[in-house]
């Protein structure tokens, strides 16, 4: 048997350079290189490899967390067909990772993890960054992996990746099981040499599956179908990866069944389409949330069934409602008692389009529908053109962007106010436009997700719409934009602090406390002083990117004019009023409030969550 004499690292790279993904015919590089830090844990060994491997690019990230977030990023961009990797050292730099691991996890996100870890042959523990355990010395701040992982190893000696790598491999090409991916390299076994196998460094092709459903069940739901007077399709995330638009469009035409989607399938369906009901949930639309409540079957395509879908189980309100669920994970497939259509989504949706035969809604159900969307579309408008300010509204911002941005442009948001605002607002004209990581929705993810955006698809522009919050976590990526000549157009929203949660807060009774960036009142001893005098533009400035401060809507429409002739990274800050705040529409979400408490404005929250408790519902 033919051998190569690699260290573990060399071997590593040299394997992932040489892995193939495919689906339908079309295989292509599963692997664009890796992203990271250098540390002690990994620079003589990762850090050696990559040095000669050229041809597999080394990214520098400002932080281990921003490359995660990147990469998924790249990766739900690409529909899950094409990943990076990420390295890191040993200690911090590993546990940065942990929040990224999380998020791509939980939104299904394929990413590798090669975080350095402790010496194997422990002779020098504890070594620089090493956590000591007295009941254990095979444990390190890796094994925080665990849990956020879809596939954990430590890899103590250099011949294991021989099997290692296959399983990750597998897990990160999987439709079902992809997330997160952990491979903890001990410093001193990414240098150790070993004779491998030189089949294993052979050109290998995943190829992923359009799985199919069962027979038997697909039966069933067409009969379910068929026999239903109001059914609803809820689109989610699974329809984008499956590139299933076309399917659900076809299916919903044929059927006259209105579409409602998720945060992950927004765009599933174009918002002008006259099936479309635009969002659904917590952050829904009164079309999508009244039709919702009264649907007598459910049609959840590629989604999980979060709580802002479900609207905390309060959404379907219909005692005969029914569920029919085609996901590519049985355990969403499962959900809400439905029949299990567990297959691609796009394969499902054609069977069921060829099974369902000539059934179709009432010609008023969708003449209802249609009434809706136009509703809906004149509630964006008037919203769009809200005659406020200045400071202007969180609704005019996205307005502006909207109207300024081709079909095929990008918006990239996560957290604070804007996703549910977003949510609601924006005009989806391509399946793509819309990139939100809410499964987690973490703060600091936009700036490196956009880059990963930008990676991906470069011919889009890209607009990161960003919070004052969530961008002092992580601005630094702003420099990793420059070094890597990425133009992004990024949108600073400065509303003085986290109103998203301000504006939970006071519907709780709680009035926003802690939640705005004031000073501290000497009289009070809270943080309810005046507003703290923060540069933005400084701080974007000094990172190496183009500023420009928009004071009202007109300077922001200018501003986004002249970003978009700029070649290189610009932010626009733009202050808006937190109180000009996008309405609620139909819809309830499940945050407890204080059972018992002093403060009237509580104890009133509290009867009105008493009274919402009692909407949500057991599907058995």
């Amino acid at each position: 048997m033919k051998t190569k004499r690699l260290t573990m690292a060399q071997a590593i790279i040299l394997f992932l350079k040489n892995q193939y993904a495919e689906r339908d015919g079309r295989a292509q590089p599963f692997f664009a290189g890796v992203w990271g830090i250098f540390g002690h844990g990994n620079v003589a060994g990762i850090g050696q490899a990559l040095q000669q491997n050229p041809d597999f690019r080394y990214y520098l990230v400002r932080n281990e967390q921003a490359a995660v977030h990147l990469a998924a990023a790249f990766a739900k961009m690409n529909n899950r067909l094409r990943a990076f990797a990420c390295t890191s050292s040993i200690g911090p730099g590993a546990t940065n990772m942990v929040t990224g691991a999380a998020m791509a996890t939980i939104n299904r996100l394929p990413v590798l993890l090669l975080p350095g870890d402790i010496f194997a042959r422990r002779n020098v523990a504890p070594v620089l960054q090493q956590l000591e355990q007295p009941y254990s010395q095979d444990i390190s701040v890796n094994d925080a992996f665990k849990p956020v992982s879809r596939y954990w190893d430590r890899l103590n000696r250099p011949e294991q990746i021989i099997t290692a790598l296959p399983e990750a491999l597998r897990v990160l090409t999987s439709p079902a099981d992809t997330g997160a991916v952990t491979l903890a390299l001990p410093q001193d076994v990414q240098a150790q040499a070993y004779d491998y196998p030189a089949a294993l460094f052979d050109e290998r092709v995943w190829h992923i599956p359009r799985a199919r459903p069962d027979a038997a069940q697909v039966r069933r739901a067409v009969e379910m179908v068929r026999a239903s007077k109001q059914p609803l399709i809820v689109a989610g995330g699974g329809v984008m990866y499956s590139e299933a638009n076309d399917a659900l469009q076809k299916f919903a035409e044929q059927c006259g069944i209105p579409v409602g989607e998720t945060m992950a399938g927004k765009g599933a369906l174009r918002y002008d389409h006259p099936l479309s009901l635009g969002a659904i949930g917590v952050t829904g639309t009164f079309a999508a949330n009244i039709l919702a409540r009264e649907a007598d079957l459910v049609i959840g395509i590629g989604t999980r069934y979060s709580d802002f879908t479900t609207a905390s189980k309060t959404a379907f309100q219909n005692p005969a409602v029914r569920f029919i669920n085609l996901n590519v994970a049985e355990f969403d497939a499962h959900k809400h008692a439905g029949v299990a259509l567990t297959g691609d989504a796009r394969a499902t949706l054609e069977e069921l389009s060829a099974a369902v035969g000539d059934y179709h809604t009432s010609a008023e159900y969708t003449a209802r529908a249609a009434a809706l969307n136009q509703q809906w579309d004149a509630e964006v408008n008037r919203l769009y053109n809200l005659k406020h300010g200045p400071p202007i509204s969180q609704g005019q911002v996205i307005g502006a962007i909207n109207e300024i941005a081709r079909p095929q442009d990008v918006i990239v948001n996560a957290a604070g106010a804007a996703p549910g605002d977003l949510h609601k607002l924006w005009r989806a004209r391509d399946p793509k436009s819309f990139h939100l990581e809410y499964g987690y929705s973490t703060m600091g993810y936009e700036l490196a997700a956009g880059i990963g955006v930008k990676l991906a698809a470069p011919e889009r522009e890209v607009y990161v719409l960003i919070g004052d919050g969530s961008f002092l976590m992580m601005p630094q990526e702003i420099v990793t934009a420059i070094q890597e000549n990425v133009k992004l157009n990024v949108v600073l929203v400065n509303n003085h602090g986290f109103q998203s949660i301000g504006g939970l807060s006071a519907s709780l009774g709680s009035g926003g406390f802690g939640t705005r960036y004031k000073y501290r009142d000497p009289v009070t001893g809270q943080l309810s002083g005046e507003n703290l005098p923060v540069d933005f533009a400084a701080i974007a400035r000094g990172l190496g990117a183009h500023v420009i401060e928009a004071n009202d809507l007109a300077a922001l429409q200018a501003a986004l004019a002249d970003a978009r002739a700029q070649t290189r990274t610009t932010v626009i800050i733009v202050e808006t009023d937190p109180e000009a705040r996008v309405p609620g529409y139909e819809s309830w979400w499940d945050v407890a409030v204080a059972e018992t408490s002093e403060i009237a404005s509580v104890q009133a929250a509290r009867a009105a969550y008493e009274e919402g408790l009692k909407k949500e519902r057991y599907f058995l």
